[in-house]
């Protein structure tokens, strides 16, 4: 049994219920089972003589202890604090926080508007920037930070996807000509080499260093509302409630997991180990990167908008479901902190830095200062 096991089976009731999977009932994906743990093989020793397991005690008792004062153990936010209100002017449908520069960009139809840390703490302050798409028409509807938080891409109801430099001054580096007419979600590399664009029907996948089309690649037309890339994998999903693994490298679907629920979003936590999988009726499915592992977390609460963003330091995720926001510790799935809106949330996302959550909004964006 892993630790994520261990620290699921011992959640308290009182807590969200979580319900593991056994290799049958993967279906399709079940073309492999998990690797027996290293070790020796079930029922024999490990010493041939009652010596060795002595030695091994006495070895360990002369390990001196290692001072609680030394031990670096990463903290949870215990709530979230509302402390500001971005007033975008039209539907935030896409959000990006910058943890480096505590600047948030809010998208939406016609425009990104960029606002520094002073903004963040006020409700009235004005943007320090407000940057002009191609067309007053088109509209942001996925965003991604790269990893060094220089650079922006943003894809949605437009013939391109457009690259954004962010420093000195934000500017337009390049518009990359796209085959869809409208972009579901973005997805980049943690070495910030390769980005996907999910379209209806397909993924472009780019080469983001010498801004150049590698491959359009079909997948299945209902099962691309949403795509993430984790190492050598990536991941679709949509509304034949199907959940896809493709090699990166070759290109072939790899497994197909059927989760019985429509994908609205996906995302994985920093390790690319765990993939998180939120559906329509408000239940997230977790599963391993490599191993035949996955579980459910039961919320059972049909919605329209549901997103999710793991924190940046591995130990806790947030998900908004409608007007309510959640923080769940990971891998515990403890319930951190919940906090109501009073409107339809369409977008989040958490600062790098773990300070900042900013949710986007009919109008507007709130920005919550995360409490610890």
């Amino acid at each position: 049994m892993t630790q994520l096991q261990r620290d699921i089976w011992g959640l308290d009731t009182s807590e969200l219920q979580a319900t593991w999977f056994s290799e049958g009932e993967i279906g399709k994906a079940a073309q492999a089972g998990p690797s027996p743990p290293p070790g020796p093989v079930l029922d024999q020793p490990c010493c041939s003589s009652s010596s060795g397991s002595s030695m091994v005690r006495s070895l360990l008792r002369a390990i001196p202890p290692v001072p609680d004062k030394l031990v670096v153990r990463q903290r949870t936010p215990r709530g979230a604090w509302k402390v500001g209100t971005l007033c975008h002017g039209r539907k935030v449908s896409a959000i990006a926080v910058s943890g480096s520069t505590h600047h948030v960009y809010t998208c939406g139809t016609g425009y990104i508007r960029v606002w520094d840390e002073s903004a963040l703490q006020a409700w009235d302050k004005f943007p320090q920037a407000q940057l002009d798409l191609q067309h007053p028409y088109d509209c942001v509807l996925t965003c991604k930070l790269f990893p060094d938080e220089r650079s922006l891409i943003t894809g949605g109801k437009a013939q391109t996807l457009t690259l954004w430099d962010l420093v000195p001054t934000p500017r337009v580096r390049t518009n990359l000509a796209s085959t869809g007419t409208m972009c579901h979600s973005l997805a980049i590399s943690s070495d910030a080499q390769i980005c996907l664009a999910c379209f209806k029907g397909f993924v472009e996948i780019w080469d983001l260093q010498n801004q150049i089309l590698i491959r359009k690649h079909e997948v299945p037309i209902y099962g691309s509302r949403c795509v993430d890339i984790t190492g050598n994998k990536f991941w679709t999903g949509g509304e034949d409630t199907i959940l896809y693994s493709w090699d990166l490298r070759n290109y072939q679907r790899l497994h197909q997991y059927s989760l019985q629920n429509e994908i609205v979003s996906i995302t994985h936590d920093p390790s690319e180990e765990w993939l998180l999988v939120a559906m329509r009726n408000s239940n997230i499915m977790i599963l391993h990167t490599h191993r035949m592992e996955k579980f459910k977390v039961i919320i059972e609460r049909f919605n329209f908008f549901h997103n999710l963003k793991f924190a940046s330091c591995g130990n806790y995720f947030v998900t908004t479901l409608d007007e309510t926001i959640r923080g769940l510790a990971a891998p515990s799935l403890q319930r951190l902190f919940q906090v109501q809106e009073s409107s339809e949330i369409f977008c989040c996302d958490v600062s790098t830095d773990n300070k900042y959550l900013v949710t986007g909004s009919k109008n507007s964006a709130t920005v919550y200062q995360l409490l610890y």
